[in-house]
């Protein structure tokens, strides 16, 4: 739940903090005094994107700042739960002292934008993940994009919840797959000589390193041989040296560990025990000095007798040399050339046993394709069914009973003709009026256009699980009668989320549990209009309010009479479906 929400250098709001509750929040105030900037402020912090032009003249930034109780989401998905406390861990973020979370925005007027949560530098995007189950934001701007095609099957596939998400996946995934065998095919079809000339390049190249099969790190174990054999005799010679003072020629000369060793036994039989620590040592290092020997042993039976083993080696380098000045810098980039070789070689065979092989992939993931679009397309249309009736019951609780929504799923091709990443469906959702079926936005007047997105929106919302639902203006161009049953059906969406409504009717406000009134002041020095801040009202100057936004009849008895009524049966008929709960 959103507790607090601060706002400075933002369009025309110089200073601002307001306030929420539980329940129904609506802000209101005069024309200009910056009740839309609230909602640019929650999109900033939704990790919208950073206008610099939004940024007030004279400020050299925008600052956003939201707190978030997050013991207060209670009814959020438990995998949602899950990431956002993961989220919140990865980001090393604070927990203020009552448990409330902080997020900040600021937008610099040069353009550059920083984000923070919970006191730790983050992306912009974070800021948008953390948000995501938390606040809703429904402005004008998103009832315009519903009357896109795309947005409305959008609409559909979220009320369809996991079994749309799941069937559009399966969908997507044998898509891509469809297209890249489809895309594979066309080119071997198409570029047949170019890909053949290729395949032949490849080969070339593949048999000429397969001939030496050189292996990883070769290079550097046939730079040290070739170092070794080039210096055998002068090894040699030092080696041998060192093994016949250690362990004797095996005819005149005495080993060294020989000597020492009788000097041990020597220092051993003496009857003097300080001699044997030393004795010991001397013991140890004819030890030493016989592993030394017999390693030397081995070193030399190793070295090279042979000449010829040094031209070998010499050769093999000068052929590695030549395959690295074609295929790569040194053996390892051969051997990965060489593997990304093979893999291409199969993409451009244009034999008549590869073409076939391809053909029947194709047709066998069209088959797959078709099947996993029709499932798509059978619960896309039971989940429009239900969105439609959910919707229709809305718009009967916004006094156009007469009206029902209908979605409408249709081929978008001949069989795979119109297949997209999307599906192989068009979604139309559709007002049944007294004139019949039209699709939105081509029969519907203003005001019931916004009806209509108010009750897709709330039915959407409720599938959401999003704890805080904002609603710019949705109620314009409605008035009277139907003003009322917005009010009302917000009031009753307030029972389960926060709700947020920016609104210019006195009919709406009256169902608020918390009325906001942003007010603006003018700097007549400065010629220029500052809002000084978001206040509270209640009791007589929440009826004042009321009575301005009827009809600026805030000064007359009859206009705060009417205000007060207007108040009072909006409570009431609040109070009396909480107790019919």
């Amino acid at each position: 739940m959103l507790t607090e929400l601060r706002i400075s250098g933002l369009g025309v709001i110089d200073e601002a903090v307001a306030d929420f509750s539980p329940g129904l929040s609506v802000l209101t105030g005069e024309t200009g005094a910056g009740k839309t900037m609230v909602v640019t402020g929650l999109r900033l912090l939704a990790g919208g994107r950073a206008d610099p032009g939004r940024v007030r003249r004279g400020a050299d930034k925008a600052l956003v700042e939201g707190r978030f109780d997050l013991t207060a989401a209670s009814t959020m998905d438990e995998s949602d739960r899950r990431e956002l406390d993961g989220l919140l861990e990865d980001s090393d973020a604070e927990f203020d002292e009552d448990g409330s979370v902080i997020a900040v925005r600021r937008v610099g007027a040069d353009g550059r934008s920083r984000a923070r949560l919970g006191g730790r530098s983050v992306p912009a995007g974070t800021l948008g993940r953390f948000c995501a189950p938390l606040l809703a934001v429904h402005g004008q701007n998103d009832q315009l994009r519903l009357l896109r095609a795309d947005h409305q099957r959008d609409a559909v596939d979220t009320h369809g919840g996991d079994a749309a998400r799941a069937a559009l996946e399966a969908y997507r995934e044998t898509f891509r797959r469809w297209r890249r065998a489809e895309a594979s095919l066309a080119e071997r079809t198409g570029r047949a000589r170019e890909l053949a000339r290729e395949a032949d390049l490849l080969r070339m190249g593949l048999e000429e390193i397969d001939a030496l099969a050189p292996q990883s790190g070769e290079g550097a174990e046939l730079d040290a041989l070739i170092r070794r054999l080039t210096d055998s005799e002068e090894l040699r010679e030092i080696a041998g040296r060192a093994h016949e003072a250690l362990a004797g020629d095996g005819e005149t000369a005495e080993p060294m560990v020989g000597v020492l060793d009788q000097l041990r036994q020597r220092l051993s039989g003496a009857d003097d025990p300080a001699l044997d620590p030393i004795a010991t040592s001397i013991g140890q290092a004819v030890a030493a000095l016989g592993d030394a020997a017999t390693e030397l042993g081995l070193y030399l039976a190793e070295l090279p007798v042979d000449a010829a083993d040094l031209d070998s080696a010499l050769e093999r380098r000068h052929d590695l040399r030549a395959l690295t000045r074609k295929y790569g810098t040194d053996v390892d980039d051969v051997i990965d050339w060489a593997e990304k070789a093979r893999v291409r070689l199969t993409e451009v065979d244009t034999s008549d046993s590869a073409v076939a092989e391809l053909e029947a992939t194709v047709a066998r993931l069209a088959a797959e394709l078709a099947d996993r679009g029709a499932a798509l397309t059978d619960v896309r249309r039971a989940a429009g069914a239900d969105l439609a009736d959910r919707v229709s019951a809305e718009l009967a609780d916004l006094s156009m009973g007469g009206a029902r929504l209908t979605v409408r799923v249709t081929p978008s091709g001949d069989g795979l003709e119109g297949a997209t990443e999307s599906g192989l469906d068009d979604v139309v959702l559709e007002l049944d009026g007294p004139s019949g079926a039209v699709p939105l936005g081509k029969g519907a007047s203003g005001g019931e256009l916004s009806r209509v997105m108010l009750a897709l929106e709330v039915v959407l919302a409720e599938r959401s699980g999003g704890g805080t639902l904002v609603f710019d203006e949705v109620d314009a161009g409605v008035g009277g009668r139907a003003a009322l049953s917005i009010g009302k059906r917000l009031a009753r969406l307030a029972r389960t989320h926060q709700v947020i409504a920016v609104t210019h009717l006195a009919q709406v406000a009256a169902y608020a549990d918390t009325h906001l009134v942003v007010h603006k002041d003018s700097d007549a020095d400065a010629g220029d209009t500052v809002v000084s801040g978001v206040r509270a009202v209640a009791d007589t100057d929440r009826v004042t309010e009321l009575a301005r936004m009827l009809a600026g009849m805030e000064d007359t008895d009859t206009g705060l009479a009417h205000a007060r009524e207007l108040l009072e049966t909006a409570q009431n008929q609040k109070s009396q479906a909480q107790v019919d709960r």
